[in-house]
């Protein structure tokens, strides 16, 4: 992808601040789209949009926002298409995850329900503001940063495996709901990046084989350069599909999707 691949787009990435999300801000401004990052921590935020706009000299704009507030995120996306036009590309990557390894039961209800919002309602919300003049405008792409943590069960960590889950099937809503209109939705698993984040978590203490972000920039940015629409409600994951590849691809029925498996040829919901 050359580094104009992108350019005259603008981009909204969430939890741009640090780990995935400052590296897809960087590589998104590197292939020249002109990028709107959003988080919590404003000093955080200006100084790695600062950082990117030095290494790349394309606009970047720094948007201090909770992605579950609607008012904050209506504000930062008005903002962010007054001050930059139209946008063309939503990434979704702010979200929390379990406070410690322990069940439901042991875990704190607030930060339980902070985790789950973090991932489904600020997926809903940014999604809501960023869309309706995507439909209209008949062009545009949002990504949702899911896991696979989204598609089994994670006892230890139940707030992050339900939102995930939640926020896949969002985006599989999303992408139903947007046939015809040349919008697409799509779910990109970065798999294990290492970032603060998963550092931290005791599971992941002793491991080794961590995913190169470069495997997540290059799979976020050939969403972005149009190669992947056929994948519009689909998972995909960093790491192992080949943007080369499934681009050669034509996903059908639930490939890809969240579905039921049915126990057998008798099952009644087979």
């Amino acid at each position: 992808m050359s580094t104009s691949m992108l350019s005259g787009q603008v981009a909204v990435v969430t939890g741009a601040s640090q780990g995935i999300g400052q590296h897809l801000a960087l590589a998104l401004s590197r292939h020249g789209a002109a990028v709107v990052g959003v988080a919590r921590s404003r000093a955080r935020l200006v100084a790695a949009m600062e950082a990117i706009a030095t290494d790349t000299g394309m606009r970047t704009l720094a948007l201090d926002a909770d992605v579950t507030d609607a008012g904050q995120v209506d504000a930062a996306v008005a903002e962010a298409a007054d001050r930059f036009g139209p946008i063309d590309l939503l990434v979704n990557c702010a979200g929390l995850v379990d406070e410690a390894e322990v069940p439901l039961w042991d875990a704190d209800a607030d930060r339980w329900w902070s985790v789950l919002e973090s991932h489904v309602r600020g997926a809903q919300l940014l999604a809501r503001a960023v869309l309706p003049a995507m439909v209209t405008r008949g062009r545009g792409r949002v990504i949702n940063l899911a896991s696979g943590m989204g598609t089994r069960a994670e006892p230890d960590y139940s707030a992050y495996s339900v939102g995930k889950a939640a926020q896949i099937r969002l985006t599989e809503c999303l992408a139903e709901s947007l046939v015809g209109t040349g919008v697409s939705a799509f779910n990109i698993a970065p798999g294990l990046v290492r970032t603060d984040m998963t550092a931290g978590m005791p599971r992941w203490a002793a491991h080794t084989a961590w995913t190169p972000a470069e495997r997540v920039v290059e799979l976020v940015c050939a969403v972005a350069a149009g190669e992947l629409d056929q994948w519009s409600g689909r998972f995909l994951r960093a790491g192992v599909d080949d943007p080369a590849v499934v681009a050669s691809l034509s996903p059908s029925g639930p490939d890809r999707q969240l579905r039921l498996r049915s126990y057998g040829a008798d099952d009644p919901l087979a």
